[in-house]
């Protein structure tokens, strides 16, 4: 089983929408599929049920209750793990030893970067990470490219230690896409598939990874 983990100590990061078009490119890829909802807002888990019809469906499992673990299924093909807001790495060290990447999201602002920074020294402090073991990769979201706010972010994290894996345009279709059940990866509209393309670095990299 591929595990994923999406993780960010800052709120409003887009752990969710990431954690959600991770998992629907996986299963339309063909992939049994599962989202780990630790967030206790449980974003993810809604997400999967209205998809729940659909010939892609991904399974919704609970990551917030004792002995999550426990209750894992048998035969899922790819794990992606929506962590808690808030969480920093001594909260994840269940998700974080059964995941083989973790992904951090990073919004364009010097709230979002100053947030980061310790989130990112929590990590470093596990041994997996430490040994380089287990790959961090960052992602900006919300980017929008021809402004001076995602330009410097870009380059912020550009010079972190961690790889940035992957530049997410600002757009409201994730918006919408999420309220439907839906992804990026759901439709073949070229104005989708320029966003889709966007994932790719991010796609190359967890392959790379696992």
């Amino acid at each position: 089983m591929h595990t994923i983990l999406v993780a960010s100590s800052k709120g409003g990061a887009g752990k969710t929408t990431l954690t959600t078009n991770l998992a629907a490119h996986h299963a339309v890829q063909g992939k049994a599929t599962a989202i780990l909802d630790a967030d206790r807002q449980q974003s993810a888990t809604r997400w999967c049920e209205k998809r729940a019809e659909l010939p892609t469906a991904v399974l919704p499992l609970d990551g917030t209750r004792r002995g999550w673990r426990d209750k894992l299924p048998a035969g899922i093909d790819v794990l992606v793990i929506d962590a808690a807001a808030g969480a920093m790495g001594d909260d994840l060290e269940a998700y974080v030893a059964l995941a083989d990447a973790v992904v951090v999201p990073v919004l364009p602002s010097m709230i979002d970067l100053e947030a980061t920074v310790p989130f990112l020294n929590s990590l470093a402090a596990n041994p997996r990470v430490k040994k380089g073991k287990l790959p961090v990769g960052l992602v900006g979201n919300r980017l929008k490219p021809w402004t001076s706010n995602s330009q410097q972010t870009l380059a912020q994290l550009k010079a972190w230690p961690y790889p940035l894996v992957a530049e997410l345009r600002d757009t409201q279709a994730y918006v919408l896409m999420c309220a439907l059940g839906k992804s990026v990866f759901d439709y073949h509209s070229e104005q989708l598939r320029s966003h889709q393309q966007d994932w790719a670095p991010l796609l190359r990299w967890l392959k790379k990874a696992g």
